[in-house]
């Protein structure tokens, strides 16, 4: 597998969900008692290590200054790595169309490379013990603020089929469909990560307003993400008993991102509305290099790391909150 460079934030909340692998977590408190045998993420830039830098794209990380942070820059990785396999795309999302204006690889397709990888699982280890790690597994999906992003705001192609509220409602239909799906082929613990307040991006803030000394989070995209994140929830928790068997999780990181970007000091930064890429207020992606972006002198002091994406001490913070949501349900 060829060395790639990874994304200072995707691999990061990747990490999140290495820390319920095969013994109790015991670095943050409270502790998950519960293993797994593997790990199968699905997804965007978030969970991302590598995928996208073997397809034509631009959405890739494996440059300077990404991974920055990473010994000697690099980490052995790709699809596979230990008892982890990532389908992730970056700039992927539920939606077709998000995957088509990205040229990346779609949530829906992920699923096909996963049934690729269990039919060559049974080849190696057979179909019961293949039975057994599937079951066994904990699945992450971790997508959706591209297709809101891209296809709603950014560049408004859906606006013309639909209101917030009914492209909110298509793109979970189709999450569900993924979920029912990974349940067929033997999954049984799945976590949704719910999306983040995508108002106080950077890059947001940066298309809204001109002057840097307006820069503010936009409510009204806001409140549309929480009223996403408030339908998810209450599909997951309806849809788990149609799955019998099966532990399906929300993932709330709204909450605590949105309480980085109000009480910054409690965290340690200073900077909420800038990354420290570059300007921070529209460098991300090919955008965010070392020939043209200078990096901040103090990266600890800014919640993102570029105008899309948290910093490593976000993520760790978003860890803690995670592992205090799923603390009773995975014991």
């Amino acid at each position: 597998m060829a060395k790639a460079t990874y994304h200072i934030a995707s691999l990061s909340l990747h990490m999140i969900w290495l820390l319920f692998l095969s013994k109790p977590c015991t670095a943050l408190e409270p502790k998950i008692t519960r293993s797994f045998l593997s790990i199968l993420i699905f997804g965007d830039s978030t969970v991302d290590t590598g995928n996208n830098n073997f397809i034509s794209t631009i959405f890739k990380a494996n440059y300077s200054p990404y991974g920055t942070d990473f010994p000697g820059h690099i980490l052995n990785c790709g699809q596979r790595c230990e008892n982890r396999v990532g389908f992730a795309s970056a700039g992927s999302g539920f939606d077709e169309l998000t995957a088509s204006v990205s040229n990346v690889i779609s949530v829906m397709k992920q699923i096909d490379m996963f049934k690729n990888y269990t039919r060559r699982l049974q080849g190696i280890v057979g179909v019961d013990e293949s039975r057994k790690i599937l079951n066994s597994a904990l699945v992450v999906i971790s997508a959706g603020t591209n297709d809101v992003n891209i296809n709603f705001y950014d560049l408004p192609i859906r606006q013309l089929q639909y209101n917030i509220s009914g492209y909110q409602d298509f793109v979970q239909n189709r999450l569900q469909s993924l979920i029912k799906e990974i349940y067929q082929l033997g999954c049984r613990t799945i976590v949704v990560a719910g999306l983040p307040p995508v108002g106080c991006l950077p890059i947001q803030e940066s298309i809204a307003f001109q002057k840097p000394q307006d820069r503010k989070c936009l409510e009204e995209q806001n409140s549309d993400f929480k009223a996403y994140n408030q339908k998810l929830a209450h599909l997951l928790s309806n849809l788990q008993p149609q799955l019998p068997g099966s532990t399906i999780l929300y993932g709330d990181i709204y909450t605590p991102l949105i309480d980085m970007v109000n009480n910054p000091h409690n965290y340690g930064f200073e900077h909420v509305n800038v990354g420290c890429c570059g300007t921070g207020m529209a460098e991300a992606g090919p955008l965010c290099n070392s020939k043209t972006s200078a990096i901040c002198e103090n990266p600890s002091k800014f919640m993102f790391w570029d105008s899309v994406h948290p910093i490593e001490a976000a993520y760790n913070f978003i860890t803690e909150s995670l592992l205090k949501q799923f603390v009773d349900r995975l014991n």
